[in-house]
């Protein structure tokens, strides 16, 4: 009887763990943006000028960035600072990935400007503020990988292709869950355009 019961308080503890996480993220500040346009096959957004704090790094794949880059950003927001101030986790994290190098990027809390953020101790931390822009956006959900990531980009970008949908540069990946989040994961996959409202 006693071993009947350790799967069910397993699976109970299971629930239990993925309802906090699945609070957690709803609580967490995202970057805000406007939806300008929604169907089936994508979003149009347009995002205002944020704050970010960006790594930049030879890494040519997701699996090599994201757990390198990830530990120094977090290292900063956690304290790793001259000011040793805490700074919020904000969603999405953002990557961009080429062949000719990467990057990652938090985006700060909106109560900061780039004047008042606390002063990163690793010199390769880059504060910067991004520039308004209008973004074609695709989803996808569960863990992320190269594969999934390229995949998506491609659907992105032939669907941009065959609605003559300029783009502007290179694509970025946006992943708004932590890794021991397991349901309900997001991911998306997003490329500046040219749009006129």
């Amino acid at each position: 009887m006693k071993l009947f019961l350790i799967p069910i308080i397993l699976i109970g503890i299971y629930i239990v763990f993925q309802s906090f996480m699945s609070v957690y993220s709803t609580k967490t500040e995202k970057q805000p943006y406007r939806v300008v346009l929604k169907d089936a096959d994508l979003e149009i957004r347009f995002y205002p000028a944020a704050t970010m704090a960006t790594i930049y790094s030879k890494a040519t794949s997701y699996k090599t960035l994201s757990s390198n880059g990830f530990n120094k950003l977090a290292k900063f927001i956690f304290g790793g600072n001259e000011q040793k101030e805490s700074i919020s986790m904000t969603a999405p994290v953002r990557m961009s990935l080429s062949e000719k190098g990467s990057s990652m990027s938090f985006v700060m809390p909106e109560k900061y400007a780039t004047s008042k953020l606390p002063t990163p101790n690793d010199k390769n931390i880059q504060i910067q503020k991004s520039q308004p822009e209008y973004f074609a956006v695709i989803a996808f959900s569960g863990y992320a990988n190269d594969e999934k990531i390229n995949e998506y980009r491609n659907k992105l970008a032939q669907i941009l292709t065959q609605r003559k949908i300029r783009t502007k540069g290179d694509f970025n990946f946006l992943g708004y869950n932590a890794p021991f989040q397991f349901l309900g994961r997001t991911n998306e996959i997003v490329i500046p355009i040219e749009w006129t409202e």
